[in-house]
């Protein structure tokens, strides 16, 4: 099977198919739409050929559909028919659990993706659950996600924001009982020293996610 992997991000969609090495990178941001998502990528791809395509989305998913639109792309999201748009079948994740499924190894694994937000998911046994964890409140009135993602990086400088990031990945692994905690996304690269209880994700690990979205042997069930 060829499947088409897409993974849609606050600055980038980032863009990859089976048989294919390099991947595309589209800019996004906050005047991206599904509709312009769509056509840009399959402009870039017009010549690639896939049957079937994972979707991770940067926001809430339930049921296999965006929940609320994101927070720092246009709006459009919720409701919209991707496999109407594309013409081929369609799972849609969110992005961190896409990315989760791509670095699991086994046991019980907390992911973290550090990008323009902050983004979760737990993987249990096998069993997939996107989580919501950058809203909640961590401390003096602002959330996990304003200390770790991208405006906390800006605020507090890299020094204080990598400080941050070992107390938050620490707070939370004990929170859901982890055996180990994954750290991906694109700021990822910038901690000088990971957590003793976590690894550091591979950037392709979202696309080995897409992949394993349509190999229903690599994961027990998914709840979104």
């Amino acid at each position: 099977m060829k499947i088409l992997v897409i993974d849609v991000g606050g600055t980038h969609v980032k863009v990859l198919a089976t048989g294919h090495e390099q991947r595309v990178e589209i800019q996004s941001g906050p005047k991206m739409t599904p509709i312009k998502m769509v056509a840009a990528v399959r402009a870039a791809t017009a010549d690639w050929e896939y049957e079937v395509i994972s979707i991770g989305y940067p926001g809430a998913v339930v049921h296999g559909r965006p929940f609320i639109d994101p927070r720092h792309l246009g709006p459009g999201w919720v409701g919209f028919d991707f496999e109407q748009a594309f013409g081929h079948p369609v799972k849609l994740v969110n992005d961190a659990a896409m990315q989760a499924l791509g670095s699991y190894q086994g046991g019980r694994m907390l992911f973290l993706g550090l990008g323009t937000g902050l983004g979760s998911a737990m993987i249990v046994e096998n069993v997939m659950e996107p989580m919501e964890l950058a809203h909640l409140p961590y401390k003096k009135g602002r959330t996990f996600e304003d200390y770790v993602g991208l405006a906390g990086l800006k605020r507090q400088g890299k020094k204080q924001w990598r400080q941050q990031v070992n107390k938050v990945v620490e707070q939370l692994k004990k929170a859901v009982q982890a055996d180990y905690v994954v750290i991906g996304g694109g700021n990822a690269r910038l901690l000088k020293k990971l957590p003793p209880v976590a690894h550091l994700g591979e950037n392709a690990d979202a696309f080995k996610g897409g992949y394993r979205l349509w190999n229903e042997s690599s994961i027990g069930s998914t709840h979104e």
